[in-house]
């Protein structure tokens, strides 16, 4: 019998993978510009925590969770989303006792029992920043402004933001009573989802992609802000326009969780499917308390990096990934052959990248397994150069030659990669 990949999962490969590593150098980079630190969390955590901090009547604790009961009679779940998790440590590890606001970003794997689609799995990876202990809506426009770059600069073009305010509890409230007397007249013309959605919680309703067509002329929420939102909203489009980030207003913008507060927002691209949306997040102000902390307010976002991936792709962007290999050694006959670890050894150990061959294959072969390894320079060693203390060194590029004594082989070589590297810049 053949073992398979569990159905929604997949392999990432060598070959693929670098594109992978690209995508997370981005984000870690773009993090340490804007001072975020990366918090590392475990992969389950207590199935309360999402219950209380994701929201019982969203999709992911009713439907999508991967619940377990373990050795202990404790339920667990492998976690569905980063956020609460987050939240979780930086209660238990008192991180709201530093002097400065809880700036912190992670990159890992999630887990949700959903439908597989474009870009969509059940094991998914998610880059994410958590700014906590601030109500400022200048902090909500730099996490929106973060996640703006991170599709920038891993080249992405076409993206769009789409911003809302969602209010406190208290404004959802007294907008719920209007928007269910817009839908009730529609409720048997609802998918079913809509109409559970109705008694639990008639805002997701308006986040489904299904009746989107009968929602024209839904009241806003917009209209229902009290003085203190409306300030906090325009403030956050005030700090966008400055930093030249172009954004939509989307009135039925209500993400699928339920610990939004204020600014909620999605980035959106289009030819990755019938589901457009790449990212998104928003403020939380009662989630520290509601996951058993004095109350902080935060705001984050999370990125899909699968769909990150399948959007590069569609846009036909090929980053360079593959830098080759600095050098290739070649060993001839039995004594060049017992000096090929100690001399690859020392290569790698002074900071180069180094391979040599392990097949046995013929000189010809050798050569073409250089070129195949994009490698820069072929190191050649054999009874003549041992004789001398010497190595062969070829230029893969130029083609030249020389004969380089072989205790000063990485330093020649780091030399002219070095000099190489000051002449593209300077061009």
């Amino acid at each position: 019998m053949a073992f398979q990949k569990p159905p929604g999962t997949q392999d990432i490969l060598p070959g693929t993978v670098e594109a992978w590593q690209f995508v997370e150098r981005t984000a870690r980079d773009v993090c340490r510009r804007y001072r975020y630190r990366e918090i590392r969390t475990p992969i389950f955590e207590t199935t309360e925590l999402f219950q209380r901090g994701v929201g019982e009547t969203t999709d992911i604790v009713e439907k999508e969770m991967y619940t377990f009961t373990d050795r202990g009679d404790r339920s667990m779940t492998l976690r569905p989303e980063g956020t609460a998790g987050v939240v979780r440590s930086y209660v238990e590890n008192k991180l709201y006792g530093e002097p400065d606001i809880a700036k912190l970003y992670y990159i890992g794997p999630m887990f949700r029992y959903e439908r597989a689609q474009a870009g969509r799995y059940r094991q998914f990876h998610q880059f994410g920043v958590e700014a906590i202990g601030s109500g400022d809506p200048a902090l909500d426009a730099e996490v929106i402004a973060l996640g703006w770059q991170f599709y920038r600069e891993v080249g992405l073009s076409g993206i769009t933001v789409e911003i809302n305010s969602v209010g406190t509890p208290a404004i959802r409230t007294a907008f719920r009573a209007k928007l269910l007397a817009f839908l009730e007249p529609m409720r048997d013309r609802l998918c079913k989802d809509c109409q559970s959605r109705m008694d639990r919680n008639p805002l997701r309703v308006l986040d489904c992609k299904t009746d989107q067509d009968k929602f024209e002329g839904a009241p806003s929420i917009l209209d229902s802000l009290d003085e203190e939102a409306e300030a906090h909203f325009a403030r956050v489009r005030e700090c966008l326009d400055a930093m030249d980030i172009p954004y939509r207003i989307n009135p039925r913008l209500v993400r699928g969780l339920d610990y939004y507060t204020h600014t909620a927002f999605e980035y959106k691209a289009q030819g990755i499917g019938s589901i457009d949306t790449i990212g998104g997040g928003g403020r939380y102000n009662g989630l520290v308390a509601e996951v058993g902390g004095d109350d902080r307010p935060g705001v984050g976002l999370g990125i899909g990096l699968e769909r990150t991936l399948l959007l590069l792709e569609s846009q036909n962007v090929r980053p360079d990934l593959d830098a080759g290999v600095d050098v290739f050694v070649i060993g001839f006959g039995e004594r060049a052959e017992r000096e090929l670890p100690g001399l690859i050894h020392r290569l790698r150990a002074s900071g180069l990248s180094a391979e040599r061959d392990y097949q046995g294959r013929k000189p010809k072969a050798l050569f073409k397994a250089a070129d195949r390894l994009n490698a820069k320079f072929t190191a050649i060693l054999g009874d003549d150069e041992l004789d001398r203390s010497e190595i062969g060194l070829k230029d893969m590029g130029t083609g030249e030659q020389r004969q380089v004594p072989a205790a000063e082989l990485a330093e020649v070589v780091r030399q002219i990669l070095n000099e190489a590297k000051k002449g593209n810049e300077n061009q």
